[in-house]
């Protein structure tokens, strides 16, 4: 769902399911109630529930903000403008286009004024750490109807359920598609079907087809507009291969594999926090790449409803880091006059040479981390010798007991602090702020000796990580 702005998909003929039913005005409101409103489902099997709304408020009432916020005007700040996607409404907190239906349903609700104007809503999850664990898995999952609206009167209509990578959210998504963006149900122009996808990588192009993602293509939804159905994403870290497989109405239809890219790719738009979106747009190259709109004939104020957004996650085994096994002494706080650091050994935090906003503390897996770290901290790493380059990537033990919706950013700059990251990942809370874990992001090629930088950002004031050690690898 995310940019940019010419996302284009093979052209393919537009479908029209006709629904003809006559039933007594008693039934049709029953079975509109039953269809309208359903309990959050019991935990698939080995999964325990970590998140859940059912959209049980007052009619006409806004979202809670402590668990959504709401996307407002044309872009990120900073971001892309038009989402990056070319959709041309303006996005509101109104309650006139995102409300509680008093039915159990978030509607999002795109209007077009007297002047031609388009007015509609996008909420994203104040939560950026939907995962999976090493060896676990985690299913997020809603119960929606698309807007019931078909043929010339859907022109330009994109409704959208998907997920973000967490380091999108403190740089207004400038790090797409590295971080990588789940679409679990995508439709368009009003046509009787649903698109998945994954994008990732670099674009245009790299593993993942950008812009256009790699795709399960258009997939029959007949029904899709007039009733309510579920649409799920699991990702599977307790297989080998890893796998994301998309359901809709629990009936697996699309999958894809770690190994169909290479181990970078994937772990940078897997191996970390997700946070889910919700909205419709109007516009924008994907409703283009099917016959275009909106036109004069679009209809104005046909709502997504959303029954329950869920999220459920399984445990996992532990995570591992790399093979080197940090010392349980603490190393001198610097690089001796004139020594050098192997970019390719294992650095222990604690022994930079220059820093600010942080402190030490003693670490639960041995010796000392580096604590207190959040938006604007920096760690200086000196002499740090990456030999001919080769560089593959770079991993960090980090730990997290950051509260909801706090997250943010590791950066590797070179030689200042003010020079472009190169190389980042992002991080969320992972159990506590001595549950450590193994984060790995691409970086790309270095030679010769340098001045490390770890830079950190966030979009909220908190401290959200703490460093024990980290390297980079050939």
């Amino acid at each position: 769902m995310n940019p940019p702005a010419q996302r284009t998909r093979p052209r393919r003929s537009r479908r029209l399911f006709a629904v003809v039913a006559t039933v007594a005005a008693v039934a049709a409101s029953a079975t509109f109630v039953l269809d309208a409103e359903a309990a959050v489902p019991g935990a698939p099997a080995g999964m325990s529930l970590v998140f859940s709304d059912d959209f049980s408020g007052a009619a006409g009432t806004g979202l809670n903000r402590s668990d959504w916020l709401y996307d407002i005007g044309t872009s990120y700040p900073g971001g892309a403008p038009n989402w990056g996607t070319g959709e041309i409404e303006t996005m509101t907190d109104s309650t006139q286009n995102v409300f509680h239906d008093g039915n159990g349903n978030l509607a999002i609700k795109p209007i077009r004024d007297s002047g031609g104007k388009w007015t509609s809503g996008r909420v994203e999850t104040q939560r950026t750490d939907f995962a999976a664990p090493v060896g676990g898995k985690v299913r997020i999952e809603a119960r929606l109807q698309q807007p019931n609206v078909s043929g010339a009167a859907a022109a330009g209509y994109w409704p959208a359920f998907w997920a973000m990578g967490a380091a999108a959210r403190p740089v207004g998504a400038t790090n797409w598609p590295s971080i990588g963006e789940w679409d679990i149900m995508e439709s368009i122009n009003g046509r009787s079907s649903v698109f998945a996808a994954l994008h990732c990588g670099v674009n245009p192009g790299g593993p993942c087809n950008e812009t256009v993602g790699k795709t399960s293509g258009e997939r029959a939804c007949p029904g899709c507009q007039t009733s309510f159905h579920t649409y799920a994403v699991e990702y599977d870290r307790s297989t080998s291969p890893e796998q994301l497989r998309w359901y809709l109405d629990g009936q697996q239809y699309f999958t894809i594999n770690s190994t169909e890219m290479d181990a970078t790719t994937w772990n940078n738009a897997t191996h970390h926090g997700m946070f889910i979106i919700l909205n419709v747009a109007i516009g924008g190259g994907f409703p283009d790449a099917f016959g275009g709109g909106p036109t004069a004939a679009t209809q104005s104020g046909a709502a997504m409803l959303v029954d329950y957004v869920a999220v459920w996650q399984s445990s996992g085994g532990p995570t591992t880091g790399p093979t080197t096994t940090p010392p349980t002494t603490t190393p001198p706080t610097t690089t001796p006059p004139g020594g050098t650091r192997d970019a390719y050994a294992l650095t222990e935090a604690e022994s930079f040479n220059a820093s600010s906003g942080v402190q030490a503390e003693a670490c639960a897996e041995g010796g000392q981390d580096v604590a207190s770290v959040g938006n604007g901290d920096w760690l200086q790493y000196d002499n740090v010798d990456f030999g001919t380059g080769g560089v593959r990537d770079f991993v960090a033990r980090v730990a997290s007991g950051a509260g909801n919706g706090v997250s943010g950013l590791i950066e590797v700059r070179l030689d200042s602090r003010g020079n472009a990251p190169i190389g980042s990942f992002a991080v969320a809370n992972t159990g506590g702020w001595q549950s450590w874990r193994s984060v790995p992001g691409n970086v790309g090629n270095v030679t010769g000796k340098h001045t490390v930088f770890l830079t950190f950002a966030s979009g909220q004031p908190a401290d959200f990580v703490n460093v024990n050690w980290f390297q980079f690898r050939r």
